[in-house]
């Protein structure tokens, strides 16, 4: 059976718009986005694993690490199902404030495109973001 992975992300924003991770999922023809982060290591917190993987992905050292919430998020991808406890937090850095709104940046170590996305289209469900909770903090956060 497939064990339970616990992760941790975070969710940049700047001026009305989401750092986030672009997906495709080919099973279900779903185009989404994903919070930015990752495993949980064994010893480590949750607000250090989103330190370490902030870093491993983007190069980006992040200034403060808000926790919002923990959610469990039971899901397919690819055709295959998987099950998080996902960790997530509302996030700062000076370095990724420094990144433009046009900019599309990839994480370092697999590539994927990575875009500030407007938080509005969201809102609405014109996009999907992934893990579950993370839609709700984001909401949490445009509201402050």
């Amino acid at each position: 059976m497939p064990a339970i992975r616990n992760i941790a992300v975070g969710l940049p924003v700047k001026d009305g718009h989401l750092l986030a991770l672009e997906g495709h999922d080919r099973t279900r023809s779903l185009d989404f986005l994903r919070a930015i982060g990752g495993g949980i290591e064994f010893g480590e917190t949750a607000a250090e694993a989103l330190r370490r993987e902030f870093m491993e992905e983007l190069g980006v050292t992040l200034e403060n690490a808000e926790p919002l919430g923990v959610f469990e998020n039971i899901f397919m991808y690819e055709g295959e199902p998987g099950h998080e406890i996902a960790h997530v937090f509302a996030v700062s850095s000076q370095a990724l404030d420094a990144v433009p709104l046009d900019a599309e940046l990839q994480i370092l170590d697999e590539g994927s495109p990575v875009r500030w996305v407007p938080i509005a289209d969201i809102a609405s469900g014109n996009r999907v973001l992934f893990p579950e909770g993370a839609p709700e903090s984001l909401r949490a956060i445009s509201t402050r």
